[in-house]
Formats: structure tokens, sequence, C-alpha cells
């Protein structure tokens, strides 16, 4: 069985009979969708355990096990009866951290808040828990875990409750039956329409592309009926007016703290409650890319645990969903903390809103429910959007529609605030007329924020959202944070590759042939090289560029070698 995932080897011969090598082998398919299946049980002497790992040529070092393992169970006595669904999020080992050419493929179209982040690993726990007298300590108590690198949570949920429920009724088999049809899936390709059959059921998704208009959701073309598709409307948004109900009043100071990557804990009663409310954290910000780390499903037992919960230092900026009670006393000193009560969030359904409250105030373990913060917002709050909402919980208006109202809300906000940065970002590209194809190419102006900063007044959010405050200092505060860096190194690269294009295309449209008559030949060389290096950076980095400009790059360098000496013309050409 050969091996395709990130830091697997190949055990057995790859070749099929005949000795041709297969354009498509075994577990490619399969390592695009999934890492692995992980079937973890309690041991009455190890606690929890790895069962099972599937297929058996994936790599889990014992650290990312035993964090799997902790991580696959509710970590309090939360009494979760039946069957409990919730994710979590890993750092990977430094040594599988690669990523593979099918995932940057991917990573190239999608939109950034759904790219793969290298380093991390998503866990997708179906777990159940039963009286059962057979067993010594009276319960039944096991979770199946998918592990995958792609953040469409929606689908995977779906995913693996189908897997699960299979398993819990027909044992080992339904695993490997399950992953021999994720093993048949197309390619994750955004922006096409994808059916995905899993054991009796077909998925039908589409993930969003770069190309999308933020917010506005594309139709699925239907299957023939006799397949039964199930529609996943979105493979990644959450439930975000159900997440946020219990702390809706403070929706704007929340969207604040995410966006300049504040920590920020979430203290629930089941994991279920506290991972979706990270989630929907997270998505606040869309389609800006929160590049903090988040830990939707946190326990005692990460690794990491020392590194997150050490009062010596200031905590670090990241989003913990947590449940044991330990937690309330471990991280009092935490700045920004969510307390959601004993119920699930639907119970808060209500229109019930809590104050926000000091943060030392959260000392004990029966602290009430809310937002427990010194954080003061640097924006006046938007009361019309609250009525809107609170109406809509008394009218009993649709889920989906409160929804999509909610995320409208804070997509514009976000879109707000980063317009007058992309305007600015706009303002630091060099004149096309300045592309000369006689020169080196152009660069981006440097990134001052206090020139930035004098433009808000006259240009900046409060002309397209109404909402007045004091933008200048929250953009300060976002400049100090991991969002910005995020942001501005990835567009940085999108300008850098547009310059190189626009460029390249001058150099197209030039009379290079003219040019190099009255040069001497290691100035003609040294052009034909920097050409050769021009097509290789075209190709490598994928610039958007016409075949007809690569052709007649191409010609211009033929053409030139042309020029010089029969030596020199042999040498180039064989090289």
């Amino acid at each position: 069985m050969a091996t395709y995932c990130d830091g697997g080897e190949d055990e057995d011969n790859d070749f099929d009979v005949g000795g041709v090598k297969p354009t498509v082998l075994p577990w490619d398919k399969f390592n695009q969708w999934v890492y692995g299946i992980c079937i973890v049980t309690f041991d009455l002497e190890l606690g929890q355990a790895m069962e099972m790992v599937y297929p058996g040529h994936i790599k889990l070092t014992e650290k990312e096990k035993a964090n799997i393992c902790y991580l696959s169970f509710p970590d309090s006595n939360s009494g979760c009866m039946g069957d409990t669904q919730f994710h979590f999020r890993i750092r990977q080992c430094p040594v599988r951290r690669l990523l593979m050419t099918m995932n940057s493929s991917y990573n190239q179209n999608c939109p950034v808040a759904l790219k793969i982040e290298s380093p991390y690993l998503y866990g997708f726990v179906y777990f159940r828990q039963v009286k059962d007298k057979s067993v010594r300590r009276g319960y039944y108590q096991k979770s199946v875990v998918l592990l995958t690198k792609l953040p469409l949570t929606n689908l995977y949920k779906k995913v693996v409750a189908i897997i699960a429920n299979n398993y819990f009724e027909s044992g080992e088999p339904s695993i490997e039956a399950g992953c021999h049809d994720i093993d048949q899936w197309a390619s994750p390709t955004p922006g096409s329409t994808l059916h995905l059959p899993l054991m009796g059921t077909v998925f039908q998704i589409r993930i969003p592309s770069q190309s999308d208009k933020p917010g506005v959701s594309s139709g699925h073309q239907l299957l023939p009926a006799v397949l039964a598709p199930v529609i996943v409307p979105s493979v990644n948004e959450s439930d975000i007016f159900r997440c946020l109900m219990p702390v809706l009043s403070h929706v704007q100071l929340l969207w604040e703290l995410v966006l300049t990557a504040e920590p920020v804990v979430v203290m629930a009663s089941s994991p279920t409650v506290c991972s979706e409310l990270v989630q929907a954290l997270v998505s606040m910000i869309w389609p800006l890319q929160y590049c903090a780390d988040f830990r939707p499903y946190f326990t005692i037992h990460d690794s990491e645990f020392k590194e997150y919960t050490t009062k010596v230092q200031a905590p670090p900026p990241v989003i913990l969903g947590v449940t044991n009670p330990f937690f309330a006393k471990t991280l009092q000193h935490w700045p920004h903390i969510i307390r959601i009560g004993d119920c699930s969030i639907n119970a808060h359904l209500t229109g019930r809103r809590h104050k926000i409250k000091k943060a030392e105030n959260l000392k004990t373990l029966d602290s009430k429910p809310g937002l427990y913060t010194k954080y003061r917002p640097f924006l006046q709050k938007d009361k019309i959007i609250l009525k809107k909402l609170l109406k809509g919980v008394q009218t009993k208006r649709p889920i989906e529609v409160q929804n999509a109202i909610l995320r409208r809300y804070l997509l514009e906000l976000t879109q707000s605030f980063m317009i007058p940065l992309e305007r600015y970002m706009a303002s630091l590209m060099p004149l096309q007329r300045n592309i000369s194809p006689y020169k080196g190419t152009p660069q981006l102006g440097p990134f001052n924020p206090d020139d930035f900063i004098k433009t808000v007044d006259q240009s900046g959010p409060q002309l397209t959202t109404g909402i007045k405050g004091d933008w200048s200092t929250l953009y300060r505060r976002f400049f100090r944070c991991v969002n910005f860096a995020g942001w501005y190194n990835t567009r940085y690269s999108e300008v850098t590759q547009k310059l190189q294009a626009l460029h390249i295309e001058a150099i197209s449209d030039a009379d290079l042939l003219q040019w190099v008559q009255d040069k001497q030949e290691v100035q003609v060389v040294d052009l034909v090289l920097r050409l050769r290096d021009k097509m290789m950076t075209a190709e490598t980095e994928k610039l958007p560029l016409s075949p007809e400009t690569l052709s007649k790059l191409h010609g211009h360098m033929e053409g030139i070698i042309e020029t010089l000496p029969d030596d020199l013309r042999s040498v180039l050409k064989s090289s």
C-alpha cells in the first residue's frame, strides 16, 4: 500500500502490472480530503487510548496521538450521554508541516479565510456514551475522529456522523468502506459543484472560490432526483446568530477583539457549544483571515497547556474553547472571557442580554454567564442592528434569515474597515506608465501607518458604515496584531505578482531587437538570461499573463539569441 500523506513512507511497490506508474495512486484522492480516521476508546488503566488509525500508513507522533485522544472526549463531568459532536484544532509536529502539491493548488484558488494552514490539523469528533453493563466502567465510551487539513467544518460534521453511525452499527469494516468512498471523490476544487458519494449518501457541495463576491452564495446544480443528494448550502459558514445569541448585545465589541487578535477564552458546559462559538468568533471578520491561533476545544491535558496558562507573561493571541471548570481559576487572569451558561446555545434564543462584567469578577466556578472584560470599544454601539435581530427573535423569524442578517452586517463592517486600507495600498503602486521594459521590476512603496491614519478622517469607514468612533486608534491597534501582518503579507505578495506581470507585458511589447543593436555582448547575454528568468517566474508563480504575452516574450528571447556569435548562441541554446 502506497503512502501519500505528509510524512508518510512508501512501503510497497507503487507500480501497476507492466511497470507503468498510474497517474492517480491509492489514497491520493483520499489524502486531498482526509488525513486519517481514528477510533479513540476509554481504557480503565490508560484512560483515553487510540484503538485504531486508518489508513494504517498515516503517521502520528506520540504527542499528536496523546493530544487527539484527550481532545476526543468531553473534558468535564458534563454528563454528555448519547451522541455528541464537536471539533478541535491541533498543531502538527514540524516534520510534517509541508503542504502537498494538491493542497497548494487548492490554496491558490480558495478565499484566504478557507486556506489550508500547513501547521494545523482539524479533528471532527463523534463521541458516543451509553450505559453498558457488560463494561466494567458501566458505560460504553468511544469516539470516531476524522482528521483533515481542510477547514470545511459543515461538510466534515456530516461526513463523520455518517461514518461514525455506520461504525457503531457494523464495526471496523465500515471505516474501511467510508475511506474507500472518499478515495473516489474528485479533488476539492474551489468554484466547482462537487458530488461526493459516501456510504449510500451523496453530498452536493460547492467550495467558495477566490473570485466569488463576498456574502453572495452561489446556486447549486441539482442532481437527478434518483440520487437524492444531501445539499450542503455552505461548507464552512457557522450558524453565527445562534452561536452569538448569548452575547449578541456585545457583537461589535467582540468584532473588535477578533479583529485585533486579542486573547479570548470561551467557557462552556460542553465541547459542542464552545467549539461552535469559537468557530463563529473566528468567522466574524471574514473575508479577512483570522491569522492568530484558535482552538475550538482545549483541555488541561493538551501539550501546550502550560504555554497558554502561564501567568509569567501576557496571554498569547489565541481564542480558546474550554469546558473543564478548572480553567475558571487557571485563566481568570485572561483579559477577555466569554462564559456560556449550563444550557445549550439554543436555550438563549430568548433575547436575554448579559451585561459586560469586569474580568477579575470571574473567580468562582459558579460565575454567571456573560462577557468578562475591561476592554472599552473604540466604536459606538450600532443599536439598529441589535433591535432588528431582537425583533426577529420576538417575531420568530427563521434562524436562516437571522444568520443572513448578522453575517451581512459583520461582512459590511469588515469591508468598511478594510476598504481604506485597500485604497491606500493601491496608492503605493507605481504608475503603469512608469514601468519600463529596460529597467528592473518596480517595487511597491513602503506602508507608512502615519500616512494612512491621516486619510481616515476624510475617507475612513464612517463614510460607509455610519458608525462613529475612534477609528484611527482602532487601526493603530490593528497594525500591531498578526491579522494585519497576515493581510499585508498576502496583499504584498499579490501586488508583487501583479507588478511582475505588468513588467513582463511591458517587455513583451518593447522592440528589444532594436535595443540590443548597439549593446555589448555581455549586456545582450545578460538580457537573454533575464528574459529566461522572467519566463520561469511566470510559470512557477502562475502570473496572470496571456499565452500571447508569453509567446511574444519567448520570440524576443529566440530573436536576440540569433544576433549573437555562433559560440555564444550554442551555449545559450544548450543551457
